[in-house]
């Protein structure tokens, strides 16, 4: 223990380089940590994917600092990241269980109109709708539209028209 000491130093003396060595040993860790994770916590941005990426962050930074004690830290991380697993495999294999951790999406435009009760239920205008249809088509015009959607992650989506 006295080693650990020596290179990471103590919680109210750390001096520049035990930080950057508390830093260098956080960022594998870290990385350790979204490996177990799995490519889910930062590829779809859910809701739970997203308190996935807060909570590690605000933890691990604890160490880096001095503020808490490592390895106390570190079992509090992966249990996180189990916890988070656990979820997705429970997400996967119950319909029930993702709608209620994710929701589903919700239709607010279709047919050439917004839909007011579902856009105010997901909590966007008609602005927000229209800048996700310039971002993902490079285009303002609704005519070649038929649906647009705010997905369970908060992007929003559009189904373009048939060209019969």
């Amino acid at each position: 223990m006295e080693i650990f000491t020596e290179v990471f130093g103590e919680k109210d003396n750390l001096r520049t380089m035990e930080m950057t060595l508390r830093a260098i040993a956080v960022f594998f860790l870290a990385l350790l940590l979204i490996r177990i994770s799995g490519r889910r916590s930062f590829g779809l941005c859910t809701p739970i994917d997203n308190i996935i990426t807060i909570s590690l962050g605000a933890i691990l930074s604890r160490v880096i600092v001095g503020a808490s004690p490592a390895v106390p830290v570190m079992i509090a991380c992966f249990t996180i990241v189990i916890l988070h697993r656990l979820i997705g495999w429970c997400i996967i294999h119950s319909k029930g269980f993702r709608q209620l951790i994710e929701g589903n999406k919700i239709l607010v435009y279709e047919n050439g109109n917004f839909i007011s009760k579902n856009m105010f239920r997901a909590l966007v205008h008609e602005g927000d709708v229209t800048r996700a249809l310039r971002k993902s088509l490079f285009t303002d015009d609704f005519s070649r539209i038929d649906k647009a959607y705010m997905e369970r992650n908060g992007e929003i989506t559009f189904i373009l028209k048939n060209k019969d």
